[in-house]
C-alpha cells in the first residue's frame, strides 16, 4: 500500500464525485492501485479559465479520504473508478508550498523551481512523512490542544495533539464530527441556511449546528457539500423530512405538521442561504437523496 495525491476539480471532464468515487484513465492505474486500503489527499489544481470554476482554482490540498477499491469503467474503455470512503474536508486549504518549502518534495526541481512534469500527473504517490505533514496542516485547528469542543456540543473528548498517528485520528468519529461541524459552520458563516439567523452564545460560540443531508448512518460523507448549517429547530425539522431543498436551493415545506410560525421564519425569497464559495454548495446528488428518502412533502 502507498498513500497518494488525487487531483480533482468540480468542472472536470471525468465522472468524479470525490466524496464517493474518483474517475481516472489507465495512465494512473498502477499508482491508484497501490493506494487501495490506504489514504489519499485531494488536490485542487490551478483554474484554467474564468469559466472553469475548478473549486476556485486554489492550488491547494483540500480533503482526505481512503481508497477502498479500483473498478473498471465499463462505459469508457481504459478508464477506472477508485471507490472512496472516509472523505473529510480540511479545516483550511493547504497550498502546495509555503514559502520555499514544498509539501511534496517531488514537485520541486533541483534548482528550487516547480516541476511542471510532476505537477502534470493527476495521481502521484507520496511518502508517509509528507502525507502526514499535509494532514497536520489541513487539520491544524482540530489538532490544536488549546482548541477544545464544548460538552454542550455533544463531544466527549477534546481536540487532540499529535500524540496519536494522524491518520488514526482523522478516521475517529469524534474528530470527524468536530471537523465537519467546523467546516460547515465556516462555509455558512455561522448562519442558519433556512433562516439566515446568526446566534452566538455567551461563550462566543455559534449556536448553529452542522446537519448531514445524507446521514452518516446511511453512508453519507463528512463533506461540506453533504452539509447544511442549521439552527437546532430547523435541524430537527430537516432530519425528520418536514423541510427539504430542491436543486435550485428553494426551500421545500411538507404539506402538514409545519406550524405557520416556522414558515414565517424562513428566508424571504424562499431559498436557502448558500455559501459564498460555490464549491461548498450542497451537491444535487445529496439533495435529491434527501427529497427521495426523507422528505414528507
Amino acid at each position: 500500500m502507498s498513500k497518494a495525491i488525487f487531483t480533482t476539480k468540480i468542472s472536470s471532464i471525468y465522472d468524479d464525485r470525490p466524496e464517493e468515487h474518483y474517475h481516472f484513465p489507465r495512465t494512473y492505474l498502477a499508482q491508484a492501485r497501490s493506494a487501495i486500503g490506504d489514504h489519499i489527499i485531494y488536490y485542487e489544481p490551478r483554474r484554467l479559465s474564468a469559466e472553469d470554476s475548478s473549486r476556485g482554482g486554489r492550488q491547494a490540498y483540500f480533503a482526505s479520504a481512503k481508497v477502498d477499491d479500483i473498478v473498471e469503467d465499463r462505459a469508457h474503455p481504459n478508464h477506472y473508478y477508485a471507490k472512496i470512503s472516509e472523505y473529510l474536508d480540511f479545516d483550511r486549504p493547504v497550498p502546495f508550498r509555503e514559502g520555499v518549502v514544498y509539501f511534496e518534495s517531488a514537485l520541486q526541481k533541483a534548482d528550487g523551481s516547480t516541476s511542471k512534469g510532476a505537477f502534470g500527473r493527476a495521481v502521484r504517490n507520496i511518502p508517509d512523512v509528507e502525507f502526514d505533514h499535509i494532514l497536520k496542516a489541513g487539520f491544524a485547528a482540530e489538532l490544536s490542544p488549546t482548541d477544545t469542543a464544548s460538552p454542550a456540543e455533544g463531544f466527549d473528548e477534546p481536540a487532540q495533539s499529535y500524540q496519536r498517528p494522524i491518520v488514526e485520528l482523522t478516521v475517529s468519529r469524534p474528530f470527524r464530527d468536530r471537523a465537519f461541524m467546523r467546516s460547515v459552520r465556516e462555509a455558512y458563516e455561522n448562519r442558519c441556511a433556512f433562516t439566515g439567523l446568526k446566534l452566538i452564545n455567551g461563550g462566543g460560540r455559534p449556536e448553529v449546528q452542522a446537519a448531514h443531508i445524507k446521514a452518516v448512518a446511511e453512508s453519507g460523507p463528512d463533506s461540506i457539500r453533504n452539509g447544511l448549517a442549521l439552527s437546532g429547530t430547523f435541524h430537527w425539522l430537516f432530519d425528520r423530512g418536514l423541510l427539504s431543498v430542491d436543486d435550485d436551493h428553494r426551500i421545500l415545506v411538507a404539506k402538514s405538521n409545519v406550524p405557520d410560525q416556522i414558515r414565517g421564519l424562513l428566508n424571504v425569497g424562499g431559498k436557502i442561504l448558500a455559501p459564498k464559495e460555490q464549491s461548498y454548495w450542497p451537491h444535487p446528488y445529496y439533495l435529491r437523496y434527501h427529497r427521495e428518502h426523507k422528505f414528507k412533502g
